[in-house]
Protein backbone atom coordinates (compact mmCIF):
# COMPACT_ATOMS: atom_id res chain seq x y z
CA UNK A 1 0.00 0.00 0.00
CA UNK A 2 1.82 3.43 -1.03
CA UNK A 3 1.09 6.05 1.12
CA UNK A 4 1.07 9.51 -0.18
CA UNK A 5 1.25 12.32 2.23
CA UNK A 6 0.34 16.16 0.40
CA UNK A 7 0.75 19.26 1.39
CA UNK A 8 3.04 19.03 4.03
CA UNK A 9 4.56 22.65 5.04
CA UNK A 10 8.25 23.04 5.71
CA UNK A 11 8.17 26.03 7.82
CA UNK A 12 11.57 28.32 6.94
CA UNK A 13 12.91 31.63 9.32
CA UNK A 14 12.51 34.60 7.55
CA UNK A 15 11.95 32.78 4.10
CA UNK A 16 8.85 31.71 2.14
CA UNK A 17 7.30 27.98 3.33
CA UNK A 18 7.46 25.21 1.05
CA UNK A 19 5.07 22.64 0.37
CA UNK A 20 6.27 18.79 -0.43
CA UNK A 21 4.68 15.38 -1.08
CA UNK A 22 6.00 11.83 0.14
CA UNK A 23 4.91 8.78 -1.74
CA UNK A 24 6.36 5.29 -0.16
CA UNK A 25 5.64 1.99 0.56
CA UNK A 26 5.54 1.78 4.44
CA UNK A 27 7.42 -1.17 5.29
CA UNK A 28 10.43 0.40 7.92
CA UNK A 29 12.95 -0.40 5.17
CA UNK A 30 15.31 2.39 4.18
CA UNK A 31 14.54 3.10 0.34
CA UNK A 32 16.36 5.05 -2.41
CA UNK A 33 15.56 8.79 -2.16
CA UNK A 34 14.45 10.56 -5.35
CA UNK A 35 13.89 14.37 -5.26
CA UNK A 36 11.71 15.93 -7.80
CA UNK A 37 12.01 18.90 -9.61
CA UNK A 38 8.84 20.93 -11.33
CA UNK A 39 9.73 23.11 -14.15
CA UNK A 40 8.81 27.22 -15.43
CA UNK A 41 5.09 27.65 -14.88
CA UNK A 42 5.14 24.36 -13.28
CA UNK A 43 3.62 22.65 -9.92
CA UNK A 44 4.18 19.63 -8.23
CA UNK A 45 0.42 18.75 -8.38
CA UNK A 46 0.70 19.76 -12.44
CA UNK A 47 -1.12 16.83 -14.52
CA UNK A 48 0.36 13.44 -14.06
CA UNK A 49 3.01 13.53 -11.64
CA UNK A 50 1.03 12.34 -8.90
CA UNK A 51 1.03 8.90 -10.98
CA UNK A 52 4.70 9.50 -11.82
CA UNK A 53 4.89 9.65 -7.67
CA UNK A 54 3.20 6.13 -7.38
CA UNK A 55 5.13 4.58 -9.97
CA UNK A 56 8.17 5.67 -8.53
CA UNK A 57 6.96 4.64 -5.35
CA UNK A 58 5.59 1.11 -6.16
CA UNK A 59 9.21 0.43 -7.32
CA UNK A 60 10.93 0.96 -4.40
CA UNK A 61 11.61 4.67 -3.85
CA UNK A 62 10.73 7.48 -1.44
CA UNK A 63 9.72 9.78 -3.80
CA UNK A 64 9.50 13.33 -3.23
CA UNK A 65 7.87 16.48 -4.86
CA UNK A 66 7.69 19.59 -3.92
CA UNK A 67 6.55 23.31 -5.14
CA UNK A 68 9.09 25.98 -5.04
CA UNK A 69 8.55 28.42 -3.04
CA UNK A 70 8.27 31.24 -5.80
CA UNK A 71 6.48 29.21 -7.98
CA UNK A 72 3.61 31.28 -7.70
CA UNK A 73 1.33 28.72 -5.46
CA UNK A 74 0.54 29.27 -2.28
CA UNK A 75 0.02 27.12 1.24
CA UNK A 76 -3.60 26.98 0.57
CA UNK A 77 -4.09 26.87 -2.83
CA UNK A 78 -1.11 25.08 -4.76
CA UNK A 79 -2.23 24.52 -7.53
CA UNK A 80 -2.02 27.01 -10.31
CA UNK A 81 -1.01 30.73 -9.37
CA UNK A 82 -2.83 32.52 -6.73
CA UNK A 83 0.17 34.59 -5.90
CA UNK A 84 1.88 36.75 -8.82
CA UNK A 85 3.90 38.70 -6.95
CA UNK A 86 5.88 35.93 -5.21
CA UNK A 87 6.19 34.71 -8.91
CA UNK A 88 7.71 37.63 -10.40
CA UNK A 89 10.06 37.66 -7.23
CA UNK A 90 11.18 34.33 -8.16
CA UNK A 91 14.78 33.67 -9.38
CA UNK A 92 17.37 30.67 -10.26
CA UNK A 93 19.30 30.94 -6.58
CA UNK A 94 15.88 31.11 -4.86
CA UNK A 95 15.13 27.72 -6.68
CA UNK A 96 18.36 26.76 -5.72
CA UNK A 97 18.14 27.35 -2.46
CA UNK A 98 14.89 25.16 -2.17
CA UNK A 99 16.30 22.38 -3.39
CA UNK A 100 18.73 22.71 -0.87
CA UNK A 101 16.73 23.29 1.60
CA UNK A 102 14.22 20.22 1.25
CA UNK A 103 17.56 18.32 0.55
CA UNK A 104 18.28 19.05 4.28
CA UNK A 105 15.63 18.36 5.48
CA UNK A 106 15.41 14.76 4.64
CA UNK A 107 18.90 14.48 5.70
CA UNK A 108 17.78 15.32 9.14
CA UNK A 109 18.02 12.44 11.81
CA UNK A 110 14.85 14.29 13.31
CA UNK A 111 12.90 13.60 10.07
CA UNK A 112 9.61 12.08 10.53
CA UNK A 113 10.52 9.00 7.80
CA UNK A 114 14.09 8.69 8.44
CA UNK A 115 13.43 4.74 8.87
CA UNK A 116 11.80 5.02 5.16
CA UNK A 117 14.51 7.24 3.63
CA UNK A 118 18.21 6.11 2.36
CA UNK A 119 19.81 9.55 2.21
CA UNK A 120 22.91 7.74 1.47
CA UNK A 121 21.29 7.30 -2.19
CA UNK A 122 19.73 10.34 -3.36
CA UNK A 123 18.53 11.11 -7.06
CA UNK A 124 17.33 14.47 -8.35
CA UNK A 125 15.40 14.16 -11.36
CA UNK A 126 14.49 17.81 -12.87
CA UNK A 127 11.12 18.90 -15.90
CA UNK A 128 12.40 21.50 -18.18
CA UNK A 129 13.41 24.22 -16.05
CA UNK A 130 13.91 22.00 -13.53
CA UNK A 131 16.89 19.88 -15.50
CA UNK A 132 19.42 22.76 -15.22
CA UNK A 133 18.19 23.26 -11.19
CA UNK A 134 18.96 19.54 -10.27
CA UNK A 135 22.68 19.72 -12.55
CA UNK A 136 23.67 22.88 -10.80
CA UNK A 137 22.81 21.57 -7.44
CA UNK A 138 24.37 17.73 -8.18
CA UNK A 139 27.71 19.42 -8.94
CA UNK A 140 27.82 21.97 -5.73
CA UNK A 141 26.39 18.98 -3.53
CA UNK A 142 27.83 16.21 -2.76
CA UNK A 143 25.09 14.42 -0.87
CA UNK A 144 23.38 13.25 -4.71
CA UNK A 145 24.02 10.13 -6.14
CA UNK A 146 22.61 10.20 -9.55
CA UNK A 147 20.98 12.92 -11.51
CA UNK A 148 18.54 12.83 -14.16
CA UNK A 149 16.69 15.48 -16.37
CA UNK A 150 13.64 15.56 -18.46
CA UNK A 151 13.49 17.36 -20.98
CA UNK A 152 15.89 20.11 -19.60
CA UNK A 153 17.01 22.91 -20.54
CA UNK A 154 21.07 23.54 -21.04
CA UNK A 155 21.52 27.05 -20.40
CA UNK A 156 19.48 29.85 -18.85
CA UNK A 157 21.22 33.09 -20.59
CA UNK A 158 19.46 32.54 -24.05
CA UNK A 159 16.12 32.62 -22.37
CA UNK A 160 16.36 36.54 -21.03
CA UNK A 161 15.52 39.29 -23.55
CA UNK A 162 18.01 41.25 -25.22
CA UNK A 163 18.42 44.50 -26.91
CA UNK A 164 15.59 46.99 -26.78
CA UNK A 165 13.30 43.90 -24.74
CA UNK A 166 16.07 43.90 -22.13
CA UNK A 167 16.53 47.69 -21.65
CA UNK A 168 12.34 48.09 -21.89
CA UNK A 169 12.43 45.37 -18.74
CA UNK A 170 14.63 47.54 -17.16
CA UNK A 171 12.96 50.59 -17.20
CA UNK A 172 9.43 49.52 -16.33
CA UNK A 173 10.86 47.01 -13.75
CA UNK A 174 8.48 44.35 -14.72
CA UNK A 175 7.91 41.73 -18.08
CA UNK A 176 4.60 39.82 -18.31
CA UNK A 177 4.83 36.78 -20.06
CA UNK A 178 1.12 34.91 -20.31
CA UNK A 179 0.29 31.66 -19.35
CA UNK A 180 -1.75 29.83 -22.40
CA UNK A 181 -3.84 27.68 -20.16
CA UNK A 182 -4.76 29.75 -16.96
CA UNK A 183 -4.66 33.24 -19.43
CA UNK A 184 -2.96 34.94 -16.64
CA UNK A 185 -0.49 37.63 -17.33
CA UNK A 186 2.87 36.34 -15.03
CA UNK A 187 5.29 39.18 -14.25
CA UNK A 188 8.53 38.58 -14.13
CA UNK A 189 10.30 41.17 -12.39
CA UNK A 190 13.82 43.03 -13.37
CA UNK A 191 15.39 41.08 -10.34
CA UNK A 192 15.18 38.04 -11.92
CA UNK A 193 18.13 39.44 -14.59
CA UNK A 194 19.91 41.00 -11.92
CA UNK A 195 20.21 37.69 -9.63
CA UNK A 196 21.33 35.69 -13.28
CA UNK A 197 23.90 38.19 -13.53
CA UNK A 198 25.07 38.17 -10.44
CA UNK A 199 25.60 34.41 -10.26
CA UNK A 200 26.44 33.63 -13.89
CA UNK A 201 29.07 31.27 -13.08
CA UNK A 202 27.11 28.97 -10.61
CA UNK A 203 24.52 29.10 -13.01
CA UNK A 204 26.49 27.84 -15.96
CA UNK A 205 24.62 24.79 -16.61
CA UNK A 206 27.74 24.06 -19.20
CA UNK A 207 30.22 24.38 -16.42
CA UNK A 208 27.93 22.14 -13.99
CA UNK A 209 27.35 19.58 -16.36
CA UNK A 210 31.30 19.47 -17.38
CA UNK A 211 32.01 19.21 -13.30
CA UNK A 212 29.59 16.62 -12.79
CA UNK A 213 31.06 13.52 -10.66
CA UNK A 214 27.63 11.36 -10.36
CA UNK A 215 25.97 9.42 -13.43
CA UNK A 216 23.44 11.32 -15.49
CA UNK A 217 20.58 10.61 -17.16
CA UNK A 218 19.55 12.64 -20.24
CA UNK A 219 15.60 12.47 -21.24
CA UNK A 220 14.21 13.57 -24.07
CA UNK A 221 11.39 13.82 -26.72
CA UNK A 222 12.16 13.76 -30.16
CA UNK A 223 9.19 15.90 -30.61
CA UNK A 224 9.43 18.33 -27.84
CA UNK A 225 8.01 22.22 -29.05
CA UNK A 226 9.14 23.55 -25.72
CA UNK A 227 13.10 22.90 -25.20
CA UNK A 228 15.06 21.66 -28.60
CA UNK A 229 16.68 18.26 -29.17
CA UNK A 230 19.95 20.72 -29.17
CA UNK A 231 19.76 21.18 -25.81
CA UNK A 232 20.03 17.27 -24.79
CA UNK A 233 22.39 16.58 -27.16
CA UNK A 234 25.13 19.30 -25.68
CA UNK A 235 24.35 18.31 -22.09
CA UNK A 236 25.18 14.85 -23.41
CA UNK A 237 28.81 16.25 -25.20
CA UNK A 238 29.61 18.13 -22.34
CA UNK A 239 29.11 15.01 -20.22
CA UNK A 240 30.05 12.18 -22.60
CA UNK A 241 30.04 9.56 -19.93
CA UNK A 242 26.26 10.89 -19.23
CA UNK A 243 23.80 8.66 -20.73
CA UNK A 244 21.18 10.19 -23.37
CA UNK A 245 17.91 8.52 -24.05
CA UNK A 246 15.62 10.12 -26.88
CA UNK A 247 11.55 9.28 -26.82
CA UNK A 248 10.34 8.76 -30.52
CA UNK A 249 7.79 11.41 -31.11
CA UNK A 250 7.71 12.32 -27.37
CA UNK A 251 6.55 15.89 -26.50
CA UNK A 252 7.72 18.57 -23.75
CA UNK A 253 5.34 16.99 -20.95
CA UNK A 254 5.64 13.16 -22.77
CA UNK A 255 1.99 12.82 -23.83
CA UNK A 256 0.79 14.14 -19.97
CA UNK A 257 -1.50 17.43 -19.85
CA UNK A 258 -2.96 19.07 -17.06
CA UNK A 259 -5.14 18.19 -15.95
CA UNK A 260 -5.17 14.75 -15.83
CA UNK A 261 -7.93 12.94 -15.18
CA UNK A 262 -7.04 9.04 -16.67
CA UNK A 263 -6.12 6.45 -14.02
CA UNK A 264 -3.07 5.87 -16.01
CA UNK A 265 -0.01 7.37 -17.89
CA UNK A 266 -0.01 8.52 -21.34
CA UNK A 267 2.44 5.58 -22.94
CA UNK A 268 5.74 7.73 -23.19
CA UNK A 269 5.71 9.47 -19.87
CA UNK A 270 5.46 5.59 -18.80
CA UNK A 271 8.64 5.17 -21.09
CA UNK A 272 10.37 8.26 -19.49
CA UNK A 273 9.84 6.36 -16.21
CA UNK A 274 10.43 2.83 -16.94
CA UNK A 275 13.68 4.43 -18.45
CA UNK A 276 15.18 6.12 -15.34
CA UNK A 277 14.06 3.97 -13.00
CA UNK A 278 16.50 0.95 -14.63
CA UNK A 279 18.88 3.53 -15.22
CA UNK A 280 19.04 4.70 -11.27
CA UNK A 281 18.82 0.93 -9.81
CA UNK A 282 21.88 0.37 -12.17
CA UNK A 283 23.72 3.54 -11.63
Amino acid sequence: MIQKLKNNVLTRINQKDILIDYFFKKNDQAKPVVIFCHGYKGFKDWGAWDLVAEAFADAGFFFVKFNFSHNGGTMEQPIDFPDLEAFGENNYTKELDDLQFVINHIMKDSFVFSAEANTQHISLIGHSRGGGIVIIKAEEEPKISTVISWAGVSDYASHFPKGEALKEWKQTNVMYVVNGRTKQEMPHFYQFFEDFKANETRLDIERATKNLKIPQLIVHGTSDPAVPLKDAENLHKWNPKSTLEFIEKADHVFGARHPWNELKLPNNLEEVIKTTIKFIKNA
